[in-house]
């Protein structure tokens, strides 16, 4: 006896790789696998932002992390939605480059709830990992110096993420119009219903518990920041995700 399928939602996911990331003038991102990165930013950032004193941005280069870094506060892939909406239509997405925000404030407090990620770069970051860089990949670090006590209020550690979200914004409206069949990778996923057969449910618990302890669901872009529901604000309740949804950057990890 067949059993059913019933194809509830398809994803598509296209992957840009960039091959080489650089400081520059502009923020660019292009076909051919280059990408410049930009300070040009920072001053409407610390005009829009009242908690923020200081924005650093740099490249780190594969293999270039025998240096200081501030506690991290999230690895960030740049994604952006092209068509539909979360966990369904198309999702570009760049493989070779993440963003690193990371925190202090003016008085050398790291930015931190239940322990702080200060010191080497090498020893404070585990490479190749799920959702962290290879040793092959750029990292765009996007430091920021808050006011004083700032790092360590709720409102301030949201301006942080919501300020790295509006440069990675820069980058997604660029991705939007690139020609999908240049993609370096193409991936297709659907989410399939089997009616009367076993059903399958991944529990995962996640951060909620204030401060920089907490976790965004359904931002207005994959992965980003600004329009995302806290799961604080939710009570802590329980949300069902497709698997579609959690591939395409419906969590964000707002620690």
């Amino acid at each position: 006896m067949s059993v059913q399928e019933i194809d509830l939602r398809r994803l598509v996911i296209k992957a840009f790789h960039m091959n080489d990331v650089e400081m520059g003038d502009h923020n660019s991102v292009g076909y051919n696998g280059m990408m410049t990165v930009s300070k040009e930013i920072i001053p409407s950032l610390l005009e829009k932002y009242e908690t923020l004193d200081n924005i650093d941005i740099q490249v780190i280069k594969p293999r270039d992390h025998d240096r200081w870094t501030n506690t991290i506060m999230d690895i960030i892939p740049i994604s952006a939605k092209v068509l539909g909406k979360c966990g369904e239509g198309i999702t570009h997405t760049l493989t070779g480059v993440y963003v690193m925000l990371t925190g202090v404030d003016t008085e050398g407090k790291q930015t931190h709830e239940f322990g702080s990620s200060e010191g080497q770069l090498s020893e404070q970051l585990v490479l190749g990992r799920a959702g962290t860089p290879g040793e092959d990949d750029y990292i765009i670090s996007f430091d920021v110096t808050f006011k004083k006590d700032m790092g360590q209020e709720r409102h301030g550690c949201l301006e942080a993420h919501q300020a790295c979200d509006d440069f990675i914004q820069i980058y997604r409206e660029l991705m939007k119009k690139f020609d999908g069949n240049k993609a370096t990778e193409r991936h297709e996923y659907h989410d399939i219903a089997r009616p009367g057969q076993k059903k399958v449910l991944i529990i995962r618990q996640v951060a909620g518990q204030g401060a920089m302890y907490d976790t965004y669901l359904f931002p207005d872009e994959p992965s980003g920041a600004h329009g995302g529901r806290s799961i604080i604000e939710m009570n802590n309740m329980p949300v069902f995700l497709t698997p579609n949804e959690y591939r395409d950057g419906a969590i964000r990890s707002m620690q």
